[in-house]
């Protein structure tokens, strides 16, 4: 197994790169094990045969008469002047490149016809590797690249392992494209903090103190230098350590987003399924012209009017959110998830309306099985993917919306934080909101790339095969 998955690896050039970087130390163990095996190897007898048979036949000369003969040709077709030189360069050129590539020929078919394979590093390798006591004695310097094989061996594991590393480059990207932003832009942090009546001295004092006076590629570094190693430093107002502060603010949002998903989910995906086993009806056309409203409605504009009515008025639920009372969370949550909503309840309509019109439900019913049978074995399993895109997408959509609605319920959430912060710039406050931001989307895009495999069995035997 071990075997197979290397000589499969090979054949991918990522991963053949890091497969001998990674095994270095075992690459050159088996190089000189391949080396050895080489000079006993019987097909470099038959080439040396091969060859000298050719040479001895005058094969090499004909072939450099010909090209002569043909060369000579075409010149005097195009009217050229005939350089012997450079036709005598050439012509030994497309002689040694045709004499080898017969030789090549010739000694394929006389080692197929022998039954002898010749000695290559691949297949030293792969032996190598199918015997126990090899994998025990390289086990420790090439734990990295064994570590690698077992990866790419399962599907699953590899498919998850590929999504992980592409994710790294999204927050890497997604870090140096807001880092060049908050660079460029036209505010000045020091004369921001320090105020107008700052003089020359203090501003160049806090651009020094915070490496801000250092060309953009080293503030860059250091920037995407921090994130990989879970440094971000200290903000520039308040000198807090922004890990620490994100780490209380960031949970709020992502709470208040996963139960408006959750929302979002439960009550959209029925009210899709239901207007679309029932098209055209009173409840379709009732469902569907709540979700164009749902879809209308701005959420600052929902918050006020929420607060208004069920705070203000109705004395119902509080005004701002409070940590750990639920019903804080009420107005918050259903103003996040109104879009969702709305957009979940349309996609999952639409994709169950072309699915339940294909040629393998209608065969499914004409076997005699039942409706229901028919929609919930067949038509929901695979309606289901395109819906399960729609929420991954507008999931990061509600975490960078969510700072709206914190400012109108007075939430100190993530998105409140960056908004405050991007005005000054607040430089490491905002790139480390910014990044948990990505790798939250990049996790959740991340599950529901494996939820498709789960859903869809086609996916899954791609997902074999890749």
């Amino acid at each position: 197994m071990v075997s197979y998955t290397y000589g499969k690896m090979l054949t991918r050039p990522a991963y053949k790169f890091w497969l001998i970087l990674l095994g270095l130390p075992v690459h050159i163990l088996v190089f000189f094990i391949y080396l050895y095996k080489r000079k006993n190897d019987p097909s470099l007898l038959i080439l040396k045969e091969t060859q000298e048979k050719l040479e001895a036949s005058g094969y090499k000369t004909q072939l450099m008469q010909e090209f002569e003969n043909e060369y000579r040709r075409k010149q005097s077709f195009f009217s050229k002047k005939l350089d012997q030189k450079e036709m005598e360069q050439h012509a030994r050129k497309w002689t040694e490149k045709q004499f080898h590539k017969v030789v090549s020929e010739k000694t394929n078919e006389q080692l197929e016809k022998k039954g002898i394979q010749s000695v290559t590093f691949k297949d030293t390798f792969q032996s190598l590797l199918q015997q126990p006591l090899f994998l025990l004695l390289t086990f420790i310097p090439g734990i990295l690249m064994y570590l690698l094989i077992f990866i790419y061996s399962n599907s699953y594991v590899k498919y998850i392992f590929e999504r992980l590393v592409m994710s790294l480059f999204v927050i890497i990207g997604v870090a140096v494209f807001v880092f060049t932003i908050l660079y460029i832009s036209p505010f000045n942090p020091a004369a921001n903090i320090l105020g107008e009546t700052a003089t020359k001295e203090q501003i160049a004092n806090f651009n020094r103190l915070y490496g801000l006076d250092q060309p953009y590629l080293v503030q860059l570094w250091e920037a995407v230098k921090g994130i990989l190693t879970f440094d971000l430093g200290n903000s520039f107002t308040g000198n807090e350590d922004v890990a620490a502060s994100i780490a209380k603010k960031f949970p709020v949002t992502f709470s208040l987003t996963i139960v408006s998903l959750i929302m979002a989910i439960v009550i959209a995906i029925p009210v899709g399924i239901i207007s679309a086993t029932k098209p055209n009806s009173f409840l379709d056309y009732s469902f569907m012209f709540i979700a164009l409203i749902g879809l209308s409605i701005p959420n600052f504009w929902q918050g006020l009017i929420f607060i208004l009515y069920f705070s203000i008025k109705g004395h119902w639920l509080p005004a701002t959110y409070t940590p750990g009372d639920i019903l804080s969370m009420i107005m918050p949550v259903i103003v996040l998830g109104t879009a969702l909503t709305a957009s979940v309840a349309r996609m999952t309509r639409s994709s169950m309306l072309e699915v339940v019109n294909e040629d393998y439900i209608l065969t499914a019913r004409s076997k005699g099985l039942n409706y229901r049978q028919v929609l919930w074995k067949h038509a929901i399993g695979n309606a289901i993917i395109p819906v399960i895109t729609v929420i991954g997408l507008l999931f990061g959509g509600m975490l960078g919306g969510a700072a709206v609605t914190e400012k109108v319920f007075n939430i100190s959430g993530i998105g409140s934080y960056i908004v405050d912060k991007q005005f000054i710039p607040d430089i490491p406050s905002v790139m480390g909101g910014v990044v948990y931001v990505a790798i939250t989307i990049s996790l959740v895009n991340l599950i529901i790339d494996v939820s498709y495999a789960f859903f869809d069995p086609r996916i899954r035997s791609k997902m074999r095969q890749y």
